[in-house]
């Protein structure tokens, strides 16, 4: 056959080759085999032991809070204490009963002292490791008698271990 013959199927002698070399590759060539169940069982132990991890890493943060708080660490914790109607969090007055304590790398812990008592508010600086000022008295409309309404310094600024705290009670 020379290039001036014509072929039955079109093609140059190289294609024909390359035709016939991609059935004979296709023919014989297995098809993959996939173990879908093998498959859902992997892809399910994986998920149940990322779940695992992720709830265990949970219980142990959990648990070293809960440590802490239990042997009386020595991280200050903010007070809880519900807030009077003189203070609610909106109002410039909030900020006055808010302590920033330097806690090291960790930056700044806010103590609250809004509505408590003395003795409660003497154990949060004895805690905190702050000493205790003057103790003032004022007249703060919607306070219960004898909390705290104000703390000096107060919010935003941050005070050390072993700065004086003043507080200002409410008169009632």
């Amino acid at each position: 056959m020379s290039s001036q013959d014509p072929r039955s199927s079109g093609c140059t002698p190289f294609e024909e080759e390359l035709i016939d070399a991609m059935k004979n590759f296709a023919h014989s060539t297995d098809s993959p085999a996939f173990d879908t169940a093998g498959m859902v069982h992997r892809t399910r132990r994986r998920r149940a032991g990322l779940i695992a991890g992720v709830a265990t890493a949970l219980i142990v943060a959990g648990g070293g809070t809960a440590l802490a708080s239990m042997t009386g660490g020595s991280t200050p914790t903010t007070a809880e204490k519900p807030m009077t109607t003189a203070t609610t969090k909106g109002s410039a007055d909030y900020q006055r009963a808010i302590l920033l304590l330097s806690y090291g790398k960790q930056g700044p812990v806010a103590i609250d002292f809004t509505g408590m008592d003395l003795s409660t508010a003497k154990g949060q600086l004895l805690k905190a490791g702050l000493d205790l000022g003057t103790i003032l008295k004022a007249n703060s409309p919607g306070c219960k008698s004898a909390t705290v309404v104000e703390v000096t310094p107060h919010a935003p600024k941050i005070v050390e271990t072993g700065d004086t705290v003043n507080l200002k009670l409410c008169v009632g």
